[in-house]
């Protein structure tokens, strides 16, 4: 079941599909030189530290993902648009991987034929089944098992780099524990947060990202000074909370509060500011606990893991299937579900996932088990309640929560799976922190009119 797992490979051209849909977009019009022969010669589209990413590679990469988009339905950029932005995700490959060479960290082609096989099985195929999916789609065979060597590289730097150094708190596995449990369910302590908010959503372009941080890291050093909290939120806050309640959120259950405001909160006392910026998709938060509190309803027993009993329908975009049209007909689906029908019938006959045989139904899910998009809108559902719409990297799920139980297994056992779920997204957090330090730290030279977000 491919909802089950987040696999962190995915093929050249949908992996750079994605980046030309968030990534900062670089400014790039390489040169055209010509030979004495007349003949047209390559030339650098941009400087990386001590390599350089060449005028036809940047084409062709382009090529190939204008190719697959258009497969898909999907949008296809402007050509320069396409390029300068496909261009940026090339910069930030490439010097991850100077970063691996730096390292010593290599690929040998045993280790890429086993990703092979798995993708190839993850997709109910022989190897040659898939190579020939692969190829029909437009993507050469030795791009392909070339960029999954780059991914395993990537995913092995970043093993060393970042995921190997993240560490997690008792405190925040009982925190995050408490906030699992769903909707209206009893919790161990309700917290009083006031917060200020930059907005910085991770899709804004990387010199928006940059200055909010800026003004962020300014803001909190002043609020970590003793300054007036209230009174930096409401002169600053861009939260729609800001002007009237200066950023005071009143005490609310974890589950109410983002799990990154619960995180944050669990080492603070009363009156303290979280000593570091915390990150979340809207931007970058200041956050200050005021006081802790008996939650209401509050259970006597230790906190426990909570599994979710769970069923959906997935429609992938593309092979004919437009996002609009997967939305869309999810909600006819949904309509129909409404009315009557019956939900497992459904999932047989138009789920594209595994688990499309059992009705959709995935049984038992803990927490970190799925996507966060899934695991998000699955928490916030009632039991029998079906979801909307909800977009992953797999495609549109319908989801419908079926129960929920205390996991089963001692304490030590449940807690070990909180703590495997929080240092996955402090691994996030902290890769993308990493990755932007790397980066700045390089020397990049974007021939013409270089854009800053790449330098």
């Amino acid at each position: 079941m491919a909802i089950m797992k987040k696999l962190r490979f995915a093929t050249l051209a949908a992996s750079l599909a994605a980046a030309a849909s968030f990534l900062p977009v670089a400014s790039v019009q390489a040169q055209a030189l010509s030979s004495s022969s007349g003949q047209t010669v390559d030339t650098i589209a941009a400087v990386v530290n001590n390599g350089v990413i060449t005028q036809r590679e940047l084409d062709e990469r382009a090529s190939l993902i204008s190719h697959r988009l258009t497969q898909q339905n999907a949008p296809v950029p402007p050509m320069d648009q396409l390029r300068q932005q496909v261009l940026t995700q090339m910069v930030l490959e490439r010097i991850q991987l100077q970063k691996a060479k730096e390292d010593g960290i290599t690929i040998d082609d045993a280790a890429v034929q086993r990703t092979l096989e798995r993708l190839a099985q993850a997709n109910n195929m022989t190897l040659d089944m898939y190579r020939a999916r692969i190829e029909a789609a437009g993507v050469p065979w030795a791009t392909f098992t070339s960029d999954a060597r780059t991914e395993l590289t990537l995913s092995r730097l970043r093993e060393k780099e970042v995921d190997s150094k993240v560490t997690v708190t008792d405190a925040e596995v009982v925190n995050y524990i408490a906030s699992q449990r769903g909707p209206n369910a009893g919790q161990t302590n309700d917290l009083h947060i006031e917060h200020i908010l930059l907005k910085a959503p991770l899709n804004a372009p990387e010199t928006d990202i940059e200055a909010a941080q800026k003004q962020a890291d300014a803001l909190l050093a002043e609020a970590k000074g003793g300054a007036n909290f209230e009174k930096l939120a409401k002169a600053n806050s861009q939260a729609p909370d800001a002007a009237k309640n200066g950023g005071d959120l009143g005490f609310l259950p974890p589950s109410k509060l983002p799990p990154e405001f619960v995180t944050a909160a669990a080492t603070l006392r009363p009156g303290e500011v979280a000593p570091q910026l915390v990150r979340t998709n809207d931007g970058f938060e200041i956050v200050r606990l005021v006081e802790r509190r008996a939650g209401q309803g509050t259970s006597a027993d230790a906190p426990k893991l909570v599994q979710t009993h769970v069923r959906h329908i997935l429609l992938r975009v593309g092979d004919g299937l437009s996002e609009p049209e997967a939305r869309q007909k999810l909600l006819d689906i949904r309509n129909q579900i409404a009315a009557g029908g019956d939900f497992a019938k459904f999932a047989r006959t138009y789920s594209q996932d595994g688990s499309a045989s059992q009705g959709g139904d995935l049984g038992w899910i803990s927490p970190g088990e799925t996507v966060p998009e899934f695991e998000r809108a699955m928490n916030s559902l009632q039991d029998g309640q079906i979801s909307e719409p909800v977009r992953s990297e797999y495609g549109y799920h319908l989801i419908q929560v079926l129960g929920r139980r205390d996991a089963e297994g001692s304490v030590a056992q449940q807690m070990d799976l909180a703590r495997q779920a929080i240092g996955q997204r402090k691994a996030e957090q902290a890769y993308a922190d990493w990755l932007r330090e790397l980066r700045d730290t390089a020397y990049v030279d974007v021939k013409q009119s270089a854009s800053p977000s790449v330098q």
